[in-house]
């Protein structure tokens, strides 16, 4: 199934029928994806999604990125917590977001390496950034 992680409705289907999983993604704000797909996610190296920071952090704003980190779990939760319980009622067994996701066969990420922060990836997720970009005039 090649779905959208951000709703997981096509994951929790995939699972029931035992289909494998391609995700299509820009990025989750709570780094989520980074999670289920086990990849090292450090906060004093890797900057989050709405921290404006770099690979390069000072102190200060390694502090800040380790309590931007904190507060993206805590509202992620609330936010995935329907899924949750859906997936759960669905599936017949108890199941968090990150275990959910974790059964994704493929995550197709819309950044590129190059413009983006660098970060550890695991092998099955593959950058294609570029793909949205206009032709030269």
């Amino acid at each position: 199934i090649f779905t959208d992680p951000l709703t997981p409705c096509g994951q929790i289907v995939a699972l029931h029928f035992s289909i494998p999983t391609v995700f299509f993604l820009r990025g989750f704000p709570c780094a989520m994806d980074i999670r289920a797909a086990q990849s090292p996610d450090p906060p004093s190296y890797v900057p989050r999604m709405f921290s404006l920071n770099t690979d390069h952090m000072t102190f200060s704003e390694r502090v800040k990125n380790f309590l931007i980190s904190l507060s993206e779990s805590f509202t992620c939760s609330l936010v995935f917590s329907p899924f949750e319980s859906l997936a759960s009622d669905f599936l017949q067994q108890p199941m968090t977001i990150t275990q959910l996701l974790s059964h994704g066969s493929v995550w197709l990420k819309r950044i590129d390496f190059v413009f983006d922060y660098p970060m550890p990836i695991m092998p099955n997720m593959v950058f294609i950034g570029g793909i949205n970009c206009g032709h030269k005039k």
